[in-house]
């Protein structure tokens, strides 16, 4: 059953309501703050989808889509999108209606209680609880990390992953992770929220820690431990000095870094450095020439 009634106007705002198979979707003018979960508009649950905007809906009945334009935002909970434009489609299934996908174009916002993503576009897809953000200043950030990206950056709310491609940046603390493309895995922390457990890299990989810069192929970074390990055409720069090797494993705790060969026997791979001793500046150079 879909009926559509108006409710009430406020002072440049249309307010309005659609119920869709049991989900409510309200539109009227409410901030410009947009929530979503850790993303999670796709949750089930009590309570439905509500959709809000400055000014009006739009809804297509024989191409099944609603449009919100305006300030619009669409809300579950403490889940929340903000954007210019707001598209919710729906399907017919058992007799009712189902909103299966969101698109929010324009100055998009996802958030939560704690957690912010950013972006142009976005494209939520309620049945694989997937949403993936395009264009400029593309960013996800939790209460210890921030994620950016170049091309795109996804979230998966079910196996609670972010992706974040082109010229990807992961900043935990005092640590910078850079890729090609980075995955960062979260785990279920107090309260619901997302907690780190470990970034995956491919392409490019850097760690920048306060002493060494390391650059490889791939790597992975595991948050409980500290450790990061790297493979693949591997330099660790200390200053001056560098280290050539195939893998590195480097506490980011204690600043220890090792580097090794690829091990397989052969003998053709072998770690090669190159040390800069350090300079004496209470040494003359009368000393220098003399040995002493």
């Amino acid at each position: 059953m879909i009926a559509m009634g108006l409710l009430s106007r406020k002072t440049g705002t249309l307010v309005a309501a659609m119920m869709l198979g049991g989900a409510v979707l309200g539109l009227s003018g409410l901030s410009d703050r947009a929530q979503a979960n850790p993303l999670g508009l796709a949750q089930n649950g009590a309570g439905g989808l509500e959709v809000e905007s400055d000014n009006g809906i739009e809804w297509r009945r024989d191409e099944q889509i609603l449009i919100a334009r305006g300030n619009a935002v669409a809300k579950r909970g403490t889940s929340r999108v903000d954007a210019d434009e707001l598209q919710a489609l729906y399907r017919d299934r058992d007799g009712n209606s189902e909103i299966y996908r969101i698109i929010a174009i324009g100055n998009v916002k996802l958030s939560s209680d704690t957690d912010v993503a950013t972006g142009d576009k976005a494209v939520y897809d309620i049945d694989e609880a997937v949403v993936v953000l395009t264009g400029d200043n593309l960013k996800y950030t939790t209460p210890k990390e921030t994620l950016t990206a170049r091309d795109s950056l996804e979230y998966w709310e079910t196996e609670r992953i972010a992706v974040a491609r082109g010229n990807a940046v992961a900043i935990s603390e005092d640590r910078t992770l850079r890729g090609d493309t980075l995955t960062a895995r979260f785990d279920v922390a107090e309260g619901g929220a997302n907690e780190l457990r470990r970034i995956d890299g491919q392409g490019n990989v850097n760690i920048r820690t306060a002493t060494d810069f390391v650059v490889g192929d791939q790597g992975v970074y595991d948050a409980k431990t500290g450790i990061a390990t790297l493979i693949g055409s591997v330099k660790i720069t200390r200053g001056e000095n560098q280290l050539n090797g195939d893998r590195a494993v480097v506490d980011l705790n204690t600043g220890v870094s090792r580097l090794t060969a690829d091990g397989n026997g052969s003998g053709k791979s072998r770690v090669r450095g190159l040390l800069v001793p350090e300079k004496d500046e209470n040494k003359s150079p009368a000393d220098a020439g003399t040995g002493n």
